[in-house]
């Protein structure tokens, strides 16, 4: 059985927690796509964490981690991630790497931050991981596959000098920086080899065997709907698709074998980075928003940025549920809502005179502007809360029109950040 675990928004949802929730009964946990450029906050009896390119269900000791051939792979950073963890009391984690990987090089994450500088303030609000440059190499066909550094070294070298005889054209006469020395990034790779070589395997091999064997496997998404390529805020998205459907892809399964697609959606909305955001508010009214949201504040996970904040936008929402394939809801941070009177509640936008309830490609988006409903708030703490009808009656209000906006079922409520924080729910939708 093989379930997806995805964000309807602009990430930041929550996704980590769930994953490292429904990992508890699961045996298997693929990150599919993205690299170290976000990341997933956890809570639960080790202490807190931000793991940016390890899935979520690293925790525990009956789960495999697995890092799917559509990750951007941070070699250091995945030794360091795990390395880490250990020295934090975690057990040694069982972690499978696919032989399919790309690996991100020392110069991805060069150029990211040299374009970013080129373009100043027309920037894309980049992380600087070099995730961008990554997937550009990886569609151009100059990128380098885990299996590569276990082939012959000097194949391994020609390609590296190949390769940088062209970037650093764009080095020196583009960004006027110092040339990149192929025989240190040739140094590094082998480097790399040694690093990476006790968790490397033929991951869609393992996965088809475990497919069979009837394991519970959980694949991982990075970000959310309106961050991927195709269907989001194009062009402030990220370089890889954020949606259940490339799972499979970037996992190495069939398409049919997710049967399942748990998508996250936040109570109201954040993000970081640039792009539009109709809902988004200002001023002491996001502070407050921000300050008391998240398990700590409303700051990126890899980048310590402040998120921009904003209302729950039911349009968005809506639509990120429906790309991504929703056949359920978990609903997260409701308890940050308990000390509002009223909760605004995005139903529509307002373009050129005309309400659409329908998601927008970005010239249109640009010109959005929010049609609200007001809901009343419940003014109470909600963490402790385990069953649903013992939440007020104003938040159950809350979360069935949010359900009904939706046209998915709600089936967690998490209120809290810890692992079990948590409320399950039966919706009147599902089937």
């Amino acid at each position: 059985m093989v379930k997806a675990i995805v964000g309807a928004n602009w990430g930041d949802e929550g996704k980590g927690k769930i994953t490292d929730m429904l990992a508890e009964e699961s045996d298997i946990i693929v990150r599919f796509q993205g690299g170290s450029n976000a990341g997933h906050t956890i809570i639960n009896d080790y202490g807190k964490f931000a793991l940016h390119i390890l899935p979520s269900g690293v925790f525990y000791n009956h789960t495999t981690s697995v890092i799917g051939n559509g990750v951007a792979l941070n070699i250091q950073n995945l030794v360091n991630e795990i390395d880490s963890l250990v020295k934090q009391g975690v057990p040694q984690p069982k972690v499978l790497v696919s032989d399919r990987a790309q690996i991100l090089m020392p110069y991805h994450i060069l150029f990211d931050q040299y374009e970013e500088e080129r373009l100043g303030g027309k920037s894309f609000g980049s992380t600087k991981s070099g995730i961008a440059p990554f997937y550009s190499d990886k569609y151009a066909k100059t990128g380098f596959q885990v299996n590569e550094l276990f082939d012959d070294e000097a194949v391994l070298k020609e390609k590296v000098y190949r390769v940088l005889e062209t970037k650093n054209v764009l080095v020196e006469h583009l960004y006027h920086k110092a040339p990149i020395d192929p025989e240190e990034i040739f140094r590094e790779l082998l480097k790399y080899r040694e690093m990476v070589r006790p968790f490397v395997c033929d991951v869609s091999v393992f996965l088809r065997d475990a497919i069979k064997a009837g394991k519970k496997i959980l694949l991982e998404g990075q970000l959310g709907s309106l961050k991927d390529p195709d269907f989001g805020i194009y062009p402030m998205v990220t370089s890889s698709s954020t949606l259940a459907s490339y799972g499979a892809i970037g996992a190495g399964i069939p398409g049919y074998e997710i049967k399942d697609v748990v998508t996250v959606v936040k109570a109201y909305s954040s993000a970081v980075g640039a792009g539009e955001f109709v809902s988004e508010i200002f001023g002491a009214e996001a502070d407050e928003l921000r300050r008391r949201g998240g398990d700590g504040g409303e700051f990126g996970a890899t980048t310590g940025r402040p998120r921009r904040m904003g209302w729950f936008d039911a349009v968005a929402s809506r639509y990120g549920c429906r790309m991504q394939g929703a056949t359920e809801v978990a609903l997260t941070v409701l308890d940050v809502l308990g000390y509002l009177d009223e909760l605004p509640i995005c139903i529509g936008y307002e373009i050129d005179g005309k309400v659409t309830r329908d998601f927008p490609p970005t010239p249109q988006l640009k010109k959005a502007k929010p049609v609200y409903t007001t809901l009343p708030g419940w003014k109470t703490e909600i963490r402790g809360i385990t069953k649903y009808e013992d939440l007020p009656e104003n938040c159950r209000n809350y979360i069935e029109f949010i359900e009904k906006e939706l046209e998915v079922p709600i089936t967690m409520v998490s209120n809290g950040p810890g692992r079990h924080e948590i409320i399950h729910r039966q919706s009147s939708l599902t089937k």
